[in-house]
């Protein structure tokens, strides 16, 4: 609730630029963070392990990990309209996060291992740094005269940077465990060929902003659609395909 009045809020600021506002989204941004801390620690507290076995623990920390980076990104909000876009992600994984079971279950024996806190951190670095590159890039088609659209474009480039760094050590970890947990690196299971399309489609993107100059509106669409495959790559295969993978 904190991060979608947080949401609101700041889309007010956005439209009417008022201060009054502005406080209101900051605090609520800060509510929310520091209650979305609270659960993840009082579920390691209950669980007493890594936050990382099912659907419901990875989106408390999925959400955390988005407003991490945009409070990193902002300068702690002191760049407000750096959150515009990217607090609306954030809410929405919470809303999932409400609508999955929250009982505690034993640990399934394939994620009895140290690379999960490895994997799945490196996952939630990676997917928050692309939540926000989206953001900026939903902030780029929009934002018009009123911002620096050549300085949205160079930081939107470097934290997908930052991203697809980690999505590439989440699916080199991947490989490792999965050879440890199953006997093979790769088995084209759902969720490995979506986070593998997924990488392919950050690649272009690096590549046709490096090499071929691509910014604005062509940079920001190719963001935006990066995110929404890391978005169905986590809950869509979930929910729509059967895997190694499928833990709800």
């Amino acid at each position: 609730m904190l991060y979608a009045l947080a949401s609101v809020s700041l889309w007010a600021y956005w439209s009417r630029r008022a201060h009054g506002l502005a406080l209101a989204a900051r605090v609520l941004v800060w509510l929310g963070f520091l209650c979305n801390t609270l659960a993840i620690g009082l579920r390691v507290h209950l669980t007493q392990r890594a936050p990382f076995a099912n659907q419901y623990e990875f989106a408390l920390v999925f959400g955390w990990g988005i407003v991490l980076v945009l409070m990193i990104v902002s300068g702690r909000l002191r760049r407000l309209e750096l959150a515009v876009f990217s607090m609306p992600p954030a809410a929405l994984v919470m809303l999932y996060a409400w609508m999955l079971p929250a009982d505690v279950r034993p640990l399934m024996p394939a994620l009895m291992s140290t690379w999960l806190v490895i994997h799945v951190g490196l996952a939630v670095v990676s997917y928050g740094s692309f939540a926000v590159a989206a953001g900026i890039g939903a902030l780029v088609l929009v934002g018009g005269k009123r911002l620096n659209l050549a300085a949205l474009d160079q930081m939107k480039q470097r934290i997908v940077i930052v991203g697809f760094f980690g999505l590439t050590l989440v699916i080199i970890t991947g490989a490792v465990w999965a050879h440890q947990a199953w006997s093979r690196y790769w088995g084209w299971d759902p969720k490995e060929t979506w986070s593998l399309i997924t990488w392919i489609v950050y690649a272009v993107y690096l590549h046709m902003s490096l090499n071929r100059g691509w910014t604005g509106r062509r940079s920001a669409y190719l963001a935006i659609i990066g995110f929404a495959l890391v978005l169905f790559t986590y809950a869509g295969v979930n929910l729509l395909m059967s895997g190694l993978h499928t833990y709800r």
